[in-house]
């Protein structure tokens, strides 16, 4: 029987994180849950490619932006879902066994995984715990919650758009009634500390609202990067 799942990952000077989440994908290969890895590179000059490569991952290259390259990475997925992860995101211990039964009980439904930071304190919590109930409520995970989507709704939808930033919010406005996964997506807090949990949170947010008005996602990428 052939395994399910392609994982794309997007990368752009990712190999301080790549080589955890590579090797926690190790569990839904040894369950027989993933075909194929593609990475989808923007440009890197470090050694992303070189783990990549190591990794035997299918590398697709490209421009950098978030929305075209993994619109280009799940264009080459043969699998029957695909599995969209960033690559400084870890997925707990046992993620596979409940993709598994996602697979099994709830076929051509959409879900994402819990948010949880890689850093403990309680502003990583507050943030993580409001990032879950916006997805919960609204139906709008962030991409480093990862998402897993039958590759046939995928491309029934248009696929991910070529844009900057929020391509992750506008492909889950296209999907219907998506779950939420009983695991967890560990992610890295390293860009709420640099910049300050409430400062980072609260433009995170602004950005979001800003994208419901139909502000330009090439402008705010502009303001997002300033």
């Amino acid at each position: 029987m052939t395994a399910p799942i392609s994982v794309v990952i997007p990368t752009l000077n990712a190999a301080p994180h790549m080589q955890a989440s590579l090797e926690m994908l190790m569990e839904g290969l040894s369950a027989g849950l993933i075909r194929e890895l593609v990475i989808s590179d923007g440009g890197s000059t470090d050694l992303t490619l070189k783990i990549a490569d190591e990794a035997g991952a299918e590398i697709v290259k490209g421009p950098a932006s978030r929305g075209g390259q993994l619109r280009r990475g799940c264009a080459t997925v043969k699998g029957d879902w695909i599995l969209i992860l960033h690559a400084d995101t870890v997925l707990e211990q046992g993620w596979s066994k409940v993709v598994a039964e996602h697979l099994k009980q709830h076929a051509g439904r959409p879900a994402h995984f819990k948010l949880a930071f890689a850093s403990r304190g309680v502003w990583p919590g507050l943030v993580a715990c409001w990032a879950n109930l916006r997805s919960a409520v609204l139906g709008l995970p962030y991409g480093d919650q990862g998402l897993l989507v039958p590759t046939a709704l995928y491309r029934a939808k248009g696929g991910f758009p070529d844009q900057p930033l929020m391509e992750d919010v506008e492909m889950a406005r296209r999907l219907p009634d998506m779950r939420t996964l009983p695991a967890y997506a560990i992610t890295s807090a390293e860009r709420y500390e640099r910049d300050g949990w409430i400062r980072r949170g609260s433009r995170n947010l602004w950005t979001l609202m800003r994208y419901a008005m139909g502000t330009d996602p090439e402008k705010l990428a502009a303001a997002y990067r300033r």
